[in-house]
C-alpha cells in the first residue's frame, strides 16, 4: 500500500465521521474538536507509515537494479552473447585485452573484481577495492596461479584465454563454485561481504551460482 492509498483512506475515515457528527446538536458543537481529533489521528497513522513506505519502495529501487542480472539476453544473430564451458561456467567479453601474453594454465595473474549473488538480486559479496591498506581507494588486485587449486574452479575455467586489459563477465555455478568448494578464494574482504556470501552459501535451498566482474591488471 502506497502512501496516496494511505491518504485516502484517511480522508474517507474524516468522511464518515463528519457525516455522523450530524446527528444532534450536541455532537455538532463539538464537531470541530472531533474532526480536529480525526485529522491528528489520521496524520499521526501517515507519519507513522511513511518509514515503512520508504523502505519497500527503496527495496522494489534495488530489485529493479538488479532484475536482469546474470540473464542472458539474446544477440541479434539468435545466439546468445554468453559462452558456456565444459564445466558449466559462462563467460562473456565486454572489452578484449591487448595483444600481450594469454591467462592460460601457469600463468600469474592480477585481477580487479567483484563477486555478486545471483539469488540475492545483484549484492556484492566480493570487491578487490574493498582491500585497500592505503586509503586510497584503489584496492589490491586478487592475485593466483591459474591450475594451483587456490581459486575457485569455476573463475579458474573463466579467466583463461584473457589478456592484459580485457573485462569479462563470469558465471559460476554451484557445483564449481562456492556450494562445493566454500573455502577457497576470492573471500569477502568485509563483515558484510561475507555475511552476504553465508547468506547463500549455507542455506542449501538457495541457488548459490555467482557471478564476477574481472578485469585482468597483469599477465606474467
Amino acid at each position: 500500500m502506497n502512501l496516496l492509498s494511505l491518504c485516502i483512506i484517511a480522508l474517507s475515515t474524516i468522511s464518515v465521521e463528519g457525516l455522523s457528527l450530524r446527528t444532534s446538536s450536541h455532537q455538532a458543537a463539538n464537531q470541530p474538536s472531533t474532526r480536529r481529533s480525526v485529522l491528528q489521528q489520521a496524520s499521526f497513522g501517515i507519519v507513522a507509515a511513511a518509514p515503512f513506505i520508504q523502505s519497500i519502495n527503496v527495496a522494489n529501487a534495488v530489485d529493479a537494479q538488479f532484475a536482469e542480472v546474470g540473464q542472458q539476453e539474446r544477440a541479434p544473430n539468435g545466439e546468445s552473447p554468453f559462452s558456456t564451458l565444459a564445466n558449466g561456467v559462462q563467460i562473456k567479453d565486454f572489452r578484449e585485452g591487448g595483444s600481450g601474453a594469454t591467462v592460460g594454465t601457469g600463468t600469474k595473474v592480477e585481477l580487479t573484481m567483484k563477486g555478486r549473488l545471483i539469488n540475492l538480486n545483484g549484492v556484492i559479496f566480493y570487491d578487490t577495492k574493498s582491500n585497500d591498506p592505503n586509503g586510497f581507494g584503489e584496492g589490491t588486485p586478487l592475485i593466483f596461479t591459474v591450475g594451483d587449486g587456490t581459486v575457485l574452479p569455476g573463475l579458474d575455467s573463466g579467466v583463461v584465454g584473457m589478456t592484459k586489459g580485457g573485462i569479462r563477465r563470469i558465471i559460476v555455478p554451484a557445483d564449481v563454485g562456492y556450494g562445493k568448494y566454500p573455502a577457497l578464494e576470492p573471500q569477502p574482504l568485509t563483515t558484510v561481504e561475507k555475511r552476504a556470501l553465508d547468506s547463500v552459501v549455507k542455506n542449501p535451498r538457495r541457488d548459490q551460482t555467482v557471478m564476477f566482474d574481472v578485469k585482468v591488471e597483469r599477465v606474467r
